[in-house]
């Protein structure tokens, strides 16, 4: 009879442990939501600069070409950030519809890249697929965008809070603690009986 007890409670927190761990894991849709002010710190000259590739894939349903002033902003979660006020070239053509532009960027080091985004300011509209920043002291990570970029505003993603580019979240320590718990009652359950 305990031991049929003891086998419920086990069912019931493997339950509620299944249940939250796969509520959890599905990644945040407003991750790429576009931001009404993005905290932009001036990139500072120091010892400690790095050099980043950044490589930029236009669609192929975007405009033929843009002249809109593009700016681009990343870093990591430390807090550490890259800001090129102003990385188009419209004298170039410059972005121009199926095609990816790379650019050598210089800011302070960072940690793996976890944010990015791009401001838009003109009349010309730009639709971007891709956003690929390396370095050789960070792990390369593409962010896919797949969307017009908005005017006057910041868009782009941010996986800095517990996930990642590939969009895992990592556990929680509630449902790690509800783990736990259910192991330990599955212990005790054959440890008495």
């Amino acid at each position: 009879m305990v031991r049929l007890v003891f086998f419920h409670i086990f069912l019931a927190l493997f339950s509620l442990i299944i249940f939250h761990a796969s509520s959890s894991s599905v990644p945040s849709s407003e991750s790429n939501l576009p931001l009404l002010a993005l905290k932009i710190k001036p990139n500072q000259t120091t010892a400690s600069s790095c050099t980043f590739r950044v490589q930029i894939t236009t669609s192929c349903s975007s405009v033929k070409y843009t002249r809109d002033q593009i700016s681009l902003s990343f870093g990591d979660a430390y807090g550490n950030q890259v800001y090129v006020p102003r990385i188009d070239n419209p004298s170039s053509r410059a972005f121009e519809a199926c095609s990816t532009d790379t650019y050598d960027v210089t800011g302070p080091c960072t940690y793996d890249v976890c944010y990015v985004y791009l401001y838009r300011r003109g009349n010309d509209g730009w639709k971007v697929n891709s956003v690929r920043i390396s370095s050789p002291y960070i792990r390369t990570v593409t962010f896919k965008y797949n969307s017009w970029i908005q005017n006057n505003v910041w868009f782009g993603f941010n996986y800095c809070n517990g996930s990642s580019s590939r969009g895992y979240n990592k556990p929680p320590l509630s449902t790690l603690i509800m783990t736990l718990v259910a192991v330990l009652f599955f212990a005790l359950e054959w440890c008495l009986f």
